[in-house]
């Protein structure tokens, strides 16, 4: 990877990042209404999430370019964290400051926007010994971790960090559910796609940890793969499901923002499958698993073009145009990860 191609690759995810903030702070002077409050604030929240995927695009290229060193390996982590941190506590103020509908709903989502940024910056430490990967390639299978791979007790404890914060982002999203009210069903629903995102970044995590202690086997080629699928399934399912239930339209933003977290489940697909596929193996593909991440992000800015023109009909649909756009960014922010992967992994 040369000098240029790695300084663009790092600036991908701080840009969409700075999309996402400006959008979102460009929506919250266009009013003072829930809908703008709400849509607003993921969209700044949502810059978290972009700042997780920097501290892994970073860590992975500075290996890649051989200027990597103990600092960084502190540095970048701590980064993402304290980003995702700062997230979930802003969210948890959010809710705090009232019962009205705006801050039940805002202040969730950004509760398990910060969990996501939390289960990224975690990809970001399983991949700081991520040249190992490629190294493992030409061991043999059972040659056992190599020298300098991480613990099994750490890798086990990078596994369940996503882990903890899917099923913790279910739990609250269980107490919201049973309020039984218009926002605490609008805010459980989206947490409920949030933490399948958290879900489906187990499966990275576990990815790497597993080869980077050269302990992946064949069958995990499959079993990780379709445990995203099923993450991004359910999400659009669920989404779909939310659209066609009923009349109110409550249903409209959590139906749509359902589906686009189903497409960010499928960006992140990409990046699980490369991994399987380049495996020990030589992919002559893999250089195309990128194209996966920029449909995605197609998708949702297509979709959210859509929703707007419909949100002149039918004021329902403004918040899920918004943050359509901001789950967009995300998505082509995934789409530098995988390239990045592609670049240090494949045999192609």
């Amino acid at each position: 990877m040369n000098r240029s191609i790695s300084i663009l690759f790092r600036a991908i995810p701080l840009v969409m990042g700075l999309v996402c903030l400006m959008f979102g702070l460009d929506i919250l002077s266009g009013g003072d209404d829930a809908a703008h409050f709400v849509a607003g604030h993921v969209n700044i929240a949502l810059t978290a999430i972009c700042i997780a995927l920097f501290t892994t695009a970073a860590t992975i290229i500075r290996q890649l370019v051989d200027r990597y060193g103990e600092v960084w390996e502190i540095v970048l982590p701590a980064l993402g964290y304290a980003v995702a941190a700062g997230t979930v506590v802003w969210g948890a103020t959010i809710t705090l400051e009232g019962d009205e509908p705006q801050h039940v709903v805002a202040g969730h989502v950004l509760i398990g926007i910060g969990f996501i940024a939390a289960c990224v910056s975690t990809v970001a430490v399983a991949s700081t010994k991520f040249v190992l990967i490629a190294a493992n390639g030409a061991r043999p299978p059972d040659s056992g971790p190599p020298d300098g791979a991480y613990s099994r007790r750490v890798g086990a404890v990078l596994v369940a960090v996503p882990v903890v914060l899917a099923v913790t982002g279910l739990v609250i999203a269980a107490t919201l559910y049973a309020r039984g009210d218009t926002p605490g069903l609008v805010a459980a629903h989206v947490l409920t796609g949030l933490s399948l995102i958290c879900a489906a970044l187990v499966a990275l995590v576990a990815s790497i940890v597993r080869q980077v202690r050269n302990e992946f086997g064949d069958a995990e080629r499959f079993r990780w793969t379709w445990w995203v699928v099923a993450m991004g399934t359910i999400n659009v399912g669920v989404g779909v499901g939310v659209l066609v239930a009923s009349d109110d339209p409550a249903r409209l933003a959590p139906g749509t923002v359902l589906i686009g977290l189903g497409l960010v489940c499928f960006s992140i697909l990409s990046k699980v499958v490369l991994l399987a596929l380049v495996w020990r193996r030589r992919f002559p593909l893999a250089n195309r698993i990128p194209i996966i991440p920029v449909g995605t992000a197609l998708t949702c800015l297509f979709l959210a073009a859509f929703l707007f023109e419909a949100t002149t009909r039918q004021p329902g649909f403004f918040v899920g145009a918004h943050v359509l756009v901001g789950l967009g960014a995300v998505c082509f922010t995934l789409f530098s990860i995988v390239s990045i992967l592609e670049a240090g992994t494949s045999k192609s």
